[in-house]
């Protein structure tokens, strides 16, 4: 995007012109003006005082903040059923929206799944705006957009979530360019700013070494995708009441650039991490992917599914699917079993909310502990087959 000046706002103040690390930008008479050497990095953006630098296209007509108004969720469904971070965005929204005294909202796009409308408003919403079109039975980019899109520029929402699947991903930054507003991308925390109404945006940056905190203070609607897993869902409210309101759908197949001829379900079983009562994890202690062989025993004793840390990713011992931290999957389990894990932040970020934490690491110094409520400083290569002889005693019925 390029770097603006609106004339008529600049004051040659010559902030603009101090904060710039690439010498792009030097005031001359009564403006600002922009070098060639400019990376549109946005610095004298947040800087200039008088908001007399853009990125992009000089506005025509200035963005009224006040008339947005609600937190909005995209219902995301599949097949007639709500996906899981659904329920979670909508817990969220309910908080969000009642910290801003305003409503939350669903948008559901789909066909025949008005049954969907009153399980959003069980989960939190106050409204549901319900789209249905035989266009919208499976998702296509085209159609989703032009519809949320539409909806959006109509309706004016204050705060616009989508869940970060393969969905979310596809059409938040889609709407988000055709409204010409900004969009964090999977977030891990959203909070409010209630003196400015600023929806903060917390997520990992930097591969996950450092946590940043976005906000959108000039344009609307302030849109975010979210992490699965990192929100809870309300508990099922049956006697909640809300208004559902059909939207009328301008849809036809010239409006479209894709047709779908087939639908084919993926074969390939994936890890259910998010909902396991108990997790197992692996962690580059293991010393290679055997070690796994002795994770899965004691996760399948205990009913539980297998998690791995990111060096035991990266090193290529398990599949990414099992990866549990601020670049895997965040879980809530009862238990939560640490095996050669170190506990770096990144990791802790993603299961420090476990019921019950026990770590199994030979490094007594191993910054799990801190978090742990059970420690065992020893081999995990004597330790787990310890244990997994008590459990297995215990479930004959005999003490070892």
């Amino acid at each position: 995007m390029e770097l603006k000046v609106i004339e008529e706002k600049c004051t040659a103040c010559g902030t603009c012109q101090v904060v710039c690390p690439f010498g792009a930008i030097e005031v001359k008479g009564n403006v600002a003006v922009v070098y060639e050497t400019c990376v549109s990095c946005g610095i004298c953006v947040e800087a200039c005082p008088e908001q007399a630098l853009v990125l992009g296209e000089l506005p025509t007509t200035g963005v009224r903040l006040e008339d947005y108004r609600n937190v909005w969720v995209f219902a995301e469904q599949r097949d007639g059923m709500l996906t899981k971070v659904a329920r979670q965005l909508m817990g969220k929204a309910r908080e969000l929206a009642d910290t801003l005294g305003a409503k939350a909202i669903a948008v559901l796009l789909g066909h025949n799944v008005d049954n969907l409308a009153q399980e959003l408003i069980w989960y939190g919403a106050d409204e549901v705006l319900h789209a249905d079109h035989p266009l919208l039975e499976h998702y296509r980019t085209d159609a989703y957009t032009k519809v949320f899109a539409n909806l959006v520029q109509e309706k004016k929402p204050e705060i616009v979530l989508f869940g970060a699947t393969h969905v979310g991903r596809d059409l938040a930054p889609r709407v988000a360019q055709r409204l010409h507003t900004g969009l964090t991308a999977d977030c891990t925390g959203l909070d409010i700013d209630e003196s400015e109404r600023l929806l903060l945006q917390t997520r990992p940056a930097f591969g996950g070494n450092i946590m940043a905190t976005i906000a959108c203070p000039r344009h609307r609607p302030q849109m975010a995708t979210v992490r699965p897993g990192v929100m809870r869902a309300l508990p099922e409210d049956k006697s909640r009441t809300g208004e559902i309101t059909r939207v009328e759908v301008d849809l036809s197949e010239t409006d479209l650039m894709t047709k779908i001829l087939q639908i084919v379900k993926e074969g390939k079983h994936t890890v259910d991490l998010e909902d396991a009562k108990v997790i197992v994890t692996g962690g580059r202690g293991l010393g290679g992917p055997d070690g796994f062989k002795l994770i899965e025993q004691l996760a399948a004793l205990l009913g539980g599914a297998v998690g791995a840390s990111r060096a035991a990713v990266d090193a290529g011992w398990i599949s990414h699917d099992h990866q549990v931290g601020q670049t895997g999957k965040t879980v809530h389990p009862e238990l939560y079993i640490a095996c050669g894990v170190s506990g770096a932040i990144q990791h802790q970020a993603g299961m420090k909310e476990a019921k019950y934490i026990i770590a199994i690491n030979k490094d007594p110094s191993a910054p799990i502990f801190q978090i742990a409520d059970f420690g065992v400083v020893g081999d995990l290569y004597k330790v787990i087959p310890a244990l997994i002889k008590e459990i297995e005693a215990a479930t004959a019925g005999t003490a070892v």
